[in-house]
């Protein structure tokens, strides 16, 4: 038998996971072009051009389209199907020689493209996880699912704070904790501070041209701070792929715009990065005694870049906890506002029902 000339591969992926995933590479395998559709409703809380993003950089070789389909399932309705095909035909409107699922619809849906089923693991054996699955328990499943999913439904938490107030100490210990709790957790990611290595890398710059300088003479411009945050938001984003469902980040791009007034004594220049994050843990000045480490000079200034973070974090309506008092309490205070945003969950509306 000959190579099916096109294949399709239809489905929700609501989220994708590596049942999915299977599905896809099996049907590749099996015919000369594949064309994976996308179908989402709009009641259906992950983008729909999320989802075809993902499928597109997890299987680069593979068309990969995306349709809103709004009719609700009936397997049984005729009229329902046309709606449904509808949806699909104009999404795909080109010959179709094999459609490919692990779905019992599977042989009508091919019936009416004219094609050819072949069904794909339908006991689930290869992978035992389904859609419904991963929206109910997105943390237990974890493993089944791939880096771009895994970044974009990672919690991030962001410790952020004046200079020498703890945030290094508390962003490390914070994932230190939830490492503990071991299975998928051991993974919990932590992200440095990335303007500490671009500051210090500057710092060595000047002392190669004249040894003996200090932090004081080195003179930053505006232009140098997006750098920072795009270089930051890109390790944090790298971070969120390869962990657990938990990212700790010591700092953030947002948190460059204030550490741009600090400098810079002006407004931020361009507009910020997209926001990602899910919690913000800010580290009060007092009670914290100043250590010059050699890339600080700004213990006059404690007091009013805390103020600035707690006014921005207000401004811009991001969730943020205030954390004082020693290194337990702090981390005490830190993991019950994180436990609070774990414990809230991942929200997945419900996919349209389908009716019995």
């Amino acid at each position: 038998m000959s190579r099916p000339a096109h294949g399709l591969v239809l489905g929700k992926f609501y989220p994708p996971h590596a049942g999915h995933h299977h599905l896809v590479r099996t049907a590749a395998e099996h015919c000369a072009r594949l064309t994976v559709l996308v179908c989402a409703s709009s009641v259906e809380t992950v983008p729909l051009a999320d989802r075809v993003a993902w499928m597109r950089e997890v299987h680069p070789g593979v068309r990969v389209v995306g349709a809103v389909d709004d009719t609700p399932v009936d397997l049984h309705d005729p009229g329902v199907w046309d709606a449904h095909m509808a949806v699909f035909t104009a999404a795909v409107p080109e010959p179709v020689d094999a459609v490919y699922t692990s779905e019992e619809y599977g042989p009508e849906l091919a019936r009416r493209f004219g094609a050819l089923h072949v069904s794909v693991d339908p006991d689930r054996s290869a992978f035992p996880v389904s859609g419904t699955a991963v929206r109910a328990d997105p943390a237990g499943l974890w493993d089944f699912l791939a880096a771009p999913v895994r970044a974009a439904l990672t919690r991030r938490v962001v410790v952020l704070g004046a200079e020498s107030t703890g945030t290094t100490t508390l962003s490390r210990d914070l994932a230190a904790h939830y490492r503990r709790r071991g299975g998928v957790w051991a993974r919990t990611g932590w992200v440095a501070e990335y303007g500490r290595e671009y500051s210090e890398a500057r710092l060595a710059a000047l002392r190669a041209r004249r040894p003996g300088a200090d932090w004081s003479e080195v003179v930053f411009t505006s232009e140098e701070f997006p750098v920072i945050a795009r270089e930051q938001a890109a390790r944090e984003e790298a971070a969120a792929r390869a962990g657990s469902p938990l990212l700790v980040c010591d700092t953030d791009a947002f948190a460059t715009t204030v550490w741009h007034e600090r400098y810079m004594d002006a407004p931020y220049p361009v507009a910020t990065e997209p926001r990602r994050q899910h919690l913000w843990i800010l580290t009060d000045h007092r009670g914290v005694a100043f250590e010059d480490d050699g890339l600080r000079d700004g213990e006059h200034l404690r007091p009013w870049m805390t103020g600035r973070f707690r006014e921005e974090l207000t401004r811009t309506g991001r969730p943020f906890a205030e954390v004082t008092g020693d290194r337990e309490e702090r981390l005490a205070a830190a993991v019950e506002a994180v436990d609070a945003l774990l414990d809230d969950g991942l929200r997945f509306a419900d996919p349209l029902p389908e009716r019995r």
